[in-house]
């Protein structure tokens, strides 16, 4: 036989690569690698080992032969005298079962005996049974030769030395054995007679039976004295042409490929392996585990236990689930040119939304609340350049996340900057959020039609944050527009429009829809509302979508004129009902086609973004309770806040956490979209929390709750309104500072002495007044040697409350009486003047 490799051995005796190394290391051969060879002298020195190791030679551990389990139970039996008195009497039983522990070998030979000692019995059986047939045979010929005239001629029956071997039914063979199949042979002249033989042979039968199933096998150890049930219930005779099923345990070991997640408990892996709980809680104790069959395996503990078991561990990445979702639905086809998505950004009351309303012809200005926007809007617009979809982002500071959101959903934008104005923190930070999405940038310089409007300094301070104008030999156009007049409205919209075509924007039509949610929020009649852009594919109703932590079906699509749709294609901004719960803004959404999938992953997401959440606040506990070791206890504001869309909650959320210091901080109990309710109102209650609600109200069972309970509640619609009162509310929290007025000096001019209070220091008043009842201090040389209180101010004989400037006293230290000629005597007060952010 030719050479082989250790790989291909490994691979013909079906172990691993590695046992067979270390067996072969064993040997004594010299081969380390798996590509290394092994000749035919080199296997039969291996083979020789490993008998040598495992073979009947060796030495075996000492164990038992024969076990004898002995079990005594203890009962009470109740009987009755003659009089009828019951009396219990206690019964001891005891039973004694013995087990033999036999080799493989043993056993075969066991079964082969009683297999020898069957045939011989069944051979005897049909040698008397060929007799009795050919005695009965003779008998009936004798007796058809005395009366030849009364009886027919009867056909002759064969003998059983007549029959043909095949045809015998103990001649057909169990082919999967190899032994004869049992079954009764009854010749034709038996047939309807001699029922006492019958019922010799049945008790013959039943006797072999009894004696052949004398022992049966468990495991290792055979029983003694117990019949076999199983198998006498399978002896049942078996029609003609039935065959006995036999089943047998697998005795070859088949090793699996194994996919481990990064969490699985051992139940889950136990049944992935085809195996009981309790091996694997054995096999981990034997790891030094301890563990149970309910018990959370890591990733890597699960490749650890499945290969230590035999089998292939495949470490798997918990979004797999996810990625199989999404790899299940087909998002490509033939690419088409689509409208693009421009955002307008810009500075707070630099004209963004007017702006936009010449172009919509419509007045969105007017609903917002203090005449700024607190949500992003979206919005599809028909021109006579083509089709647009504008997004409209806020420009208050605290709504900078959804400025960075509006970046990233788009294709241009269009940066607003007053020409009165000039540009401003906020301009600056859009620039910013549209280059780190490298976003081109069409510049909009507004308000025109003003007094005052210098567009050349707009060029020179954009230019400055690396926005260089066309005509000043840069690459961005500025286009000079006024809302109110109108003027440049059409240059601007051709602008962008040229933009898109450098850009050639694309997307798939016919196929399921991908995008990204705008907005969202909870609508008391209608249920959870999510503005959506799509970005491709074409989004139905009845679709199933899967977005963020939430999953539905679309219930119905509402466009931004109010009316229900029913396809919407990319770029196309729409409302959808019929999710779950509020998915947070910025979640991208695609269509799939299992629900039962979609609902799995949204419920992961959701429970690992729990976990996180929960090892956040444990990391936020610890660092806190370092932080505040050694300090004074922190002033915190607990509020319970719930806003009518979720990017508003959003910015006051991040604007409310960067207000406080050391002393004082804003913790936000609870937050949510929708109206206040009861729980919200029982929640504030038990927090000791004010309840803020920006754009929403309270229901009636949580107004009745406030006003008993005496909770704070204050309703908002302009966002900077409510960052100042929180503000002011901090600032009531913070500690007062301590300020200190000199009121008055007086200077010791001589020491008298007073039988009644000491040494009284003869003084000038040299500035302020001198006051009785407030603190004092000695200074002497300019330098502080007593701080006190006065005992006594007199001004000749009388007692005086107050001296003024220029006016002599006598002056009484109290407890303390080393008052000398030049020292002075300075009157002090200490005010509390309030703090503030």
């Amino acid at each position: 036989m030719a050479d082989l490799t250790i790989a291909e051995l490994a691979k013909l005796v079906g172990v691993q690569e590695d046992r067979l190394l270390e067996q072969i290391k064993e040997a004594g051969l010299s081969q380390t690698k798996a590509g290394d060879s092994l000749s035919n002298d080199e296997r039969s020195k291996l083979l020789t080992s490993l008998k040598g190791k495992h073979g009947d030679d060796s030495p075996t551990e000492a164990s038992p032969k024969r076990i004898t389990l002995k079990r005594k139970t203890l009962g009470t039996l109740k009987s009755s005298d003659n009089q009828g008195r019951s009396k219990s009497v206690n019964v001891e039983v005891r039973k004694k079962r013995t087990y033999v522990k036999r080799s493989v070998e043993e056993a075969q030979e066991a079964q082969l005996e009683a297999e020898k000692v069957r045939l011989e019995e069944e051979k005897s059986r049909l040698e008397l049974e060929a007799k009795e047939a050919v005695s009965k045979k003779e008998k009936e010929e004798k007796e058809q030769t005395k009366a030849p005239s009364s009886v027919a001629s009867i056909p002759s029956t064969p003998t059983t030395a007549e029959v043909p071997v095949e045809n015998k039914p103990e001649a057909r063979r169990d082919f999967k054995k190899g032994t004869l199949k049992k079954e009764s042979f009854r010749s034709s002249a038996d047939e309807g007679g001699n029922k006492k033989g019958q019922k010799g042979r049945k008790d013959r039968s039943q006797g072999e039976d009894r004696k052949y199933n004398k022992i049966r096998r468990t495991d290792d150890f055979v029983l003694d004295g117990e019949e076999d049930v199983g198998r006498r219930r399978s002896s049942r005779k078996l029609s003609h042409g039935q065959k006995e099923h036999k089943f047998e345990m697998p005795t070859e070991f088949i090793a699996k490929e194994i996919e481990i997640p990064e969490a699985i408990s051992v139940t889950d892996l136990a049944q992935r392996m085809s195996l009981k709980g309790g091996e694997l809680v054995k096999t981990l104790m034997n790891m030094g585990v301890m563990a149970t069959i309910n018990l959370v395996l890591d990733q890597d503990t699960s490749t650890l236990l499945v290969e230590e078991l035999g089998h292939t561990a495949i470490p798997v990445s918990d979004d797999k689930l996810e990625e199989d979702l999404v790899e299940s639905v087909n998002y490509e086809g033939d690419e088409s040119p689509r409208a693009p998505v421009i955002t307008v950004m810009g500075h707070v009351d630099h004209g963004k939304t007017s702006l936009l309303d010449y172009i919509r012809k419509s007045s969105v200005t007017e609903g917002e609340a203090g005449g700024i926007t607190q949500h992003i809007g979206a919005y599809h617009v028909e021109t006579e350049h083509g089709m647009l979809t504008f997004l409209d982002t806020p420009g208050h500071a605290a709504f900078s996340a959804m400025r960075s959101r509006g970046a990233q959903a788009t294709d241009i934008v269009i940066l607003v900057v007053a020409a009165d104005d000039g540009a401003k923190p906020q301009t600056e930070e859009a620039i910013q959020h549209a280059q780190v999405s490298e976003v081109p940038i069409v510049v909009a310089v507004n308000k025109m039609d003003k007094e005052g409007a210098d567009p050349e300094k707009v060029k020179s301070e954009l230019s400055a944050k690396g926005l260089a104008p066309e005509d000043w030999g840069g690459d961005t156009q500025f286009i000079e527009v006024s809302a109110q007049t109108g003027q440049g409205i059409p240059e601007l919209l051709e602008a962008a429009l040229l933009q898109a075509e450098l850009l050639e924007l694309k997307a798939v039509i016919d196929c399921p829809a991908k995008g990204v949610v705008i907005e969202s929020r909870l609508d008391k009649g209608r249920g959870s509302v999510a503005t959506v852009l799509v970005q491709n594919g074409t989004l139905k109703n009845s679709d199933i979508i899967l977005v963020g932590h939430e999953y539905g079906r679309v219930r119905a699509m509402v466009g931004e004129n109010g009316k229900q749709i029913k396809t919407a294609g990319p770029s196309i901004p729409v409302e959808v009902l019929g999710l779950n719960g509020t998915p947070e803004a910025g979640d991208e959404f695609f269509v799939v086609d299992d629900e039962k999938k979609a609902r799995e992953v949204a419920e992961f997401r959701r429970e690992k973004f729990r976990e996180n959440q929960i090892a956040k606040q444990q990391i936020a506990k610890m660092e806190g309770m370092f932080a505040t070791m050694g300090k004074e206890d922190v002033q915190v504001l607990n509020i319970v806040l719930k806003t009518d869309v979720r990017g508003s909650l959003e910015a006051i959320t991040s604007s409310l956490a960067s207000l406080g210091n050391e002393e004082v901080s804003v913790n936000i109990v609870s937050s949510g979209v929708g109206g206040i309710s009861e729980t919200d109102a029982q929640l504030a209650q038990t927090s000791n929390a004010s309840i803020i609600g920006f754009n929403v109200r309270a229901d009636k069972s949580a107004k009745t709750l406030v006003a008993k309970e005496g909770l704070e509640l204050r309703y908002y619609s302009v966002i900077y309104n409510l960052i100042d009162d929180v503000k002011a509310v901090l600032g009531g929290l913070l500690a007062p500072d301590l300020q200190e007025k000199i009121l008055g000096v007086a200077e010791v001019r001589d020491i008298f002495n007073s039988p009644k209070f000491g040494s009284i220091a003869g003084s000038m008043v040299v500035e302020g007044t001198v006051y009785r009842n407030k603190p004092i201090r000695v200074l002497r040389d300019d330098v502080v040697i007593y701080e006190g209180e006065l005992e006594s101010l007199r001004r000749f004989k009388d007692e005086a409350n107050e001296v003024r400037n220029g006016m002599e006293c006598g002056i009484g230290v109290k407890n303390y009486t080393d008052v000398k000629v030049g020292d002075k005597i300075e009157v002090f007060e200490t005010k509390e003047v309030a703090r503030s952010l």
